[in-house]
């Protein structure tokens, strides 16, 4: 087996080891790993069963932010799009949350702001974060597989307790609100 097939036969374990999880649930959600020393990439969609050599520069449209994602940031080996239930709830609470936690700000860094397109989200995939929502689903980097499914797992525990944090201070602010006989939504997130 040659480098770049040792590469595909990684795509499937690690879609499998997403999908259990519920990591790679949403539609659309897809796969992607850097075929180092080249501008390509296997690709797939997380409902496929395999991926296909995609070279970054003719990427379909499903490919696109992985492949803005390879030319921008020569770290990256791998690339998931689609996130857990509560990775994709932080596009309800603003598309980007704080570093809180010490393993988040080590392997996640800086969450960069929510892009609508492609061309927002090149600009921010150019900075240190390895996580940013892109048309309100979460894109994921890691340097290798292994490393993408840790970020992957971590940036939804992280989500999970950022959105019920936000909620629950939303709830009180609404609660609060209705026992002041003040119109609902005066407080501020």
């Amino acid at each position: 087996m040659d480098f770049e097939e040792n590469v595909r036969a990684q795509w499937l374990p690690l879609r499998e080891r997403l999908q259990a999880k519920r990591l790679l649930d949403s539609e659309g959600a897809s796969l992607s790993l850097r075929i180092p020393g080249s501008d390509a990439m296997w690709f797939g969609l997380a409902s496929g069963a395999t991926p296909q050599r995609v070279p970054w520069r003719t990427a379909p449209h499903d490919a696109q932010v992985h492949a803005a994602a390879y030319a921008k940031r020569g770290d990256v080996g791998a690339i998931a799009v689609g996130g857990g239930a509560f990775g994709r709830c932080l596009a309800d609470f603003g598309g980007a949350m704080p570093q809180v936690f010490d393993e988040q700000a080590r392997h996640l860094g800086p969450m960069g702001p929510a892009s609508a397109d492609m061309g927002d989200a090149a600009a921010v995939l150019q900075g240190r974060g390895n996580v940013l929502l892109v048309r309100g689903l979460p894109v994921c980097l890691g340097m290798t597989a292994t490393r993408l499914a840790l970020n992957a797992e971590l940036f939804e525990k992280c989500a999970k307790a950022y959105v019920l944090a936000v909620a629950g201070v939303a709830r009180a602010c609404l609660a609060l609100d209705r026992a002041l006989g003040r119109q609902p939504a005066t407080c501020e997130r």
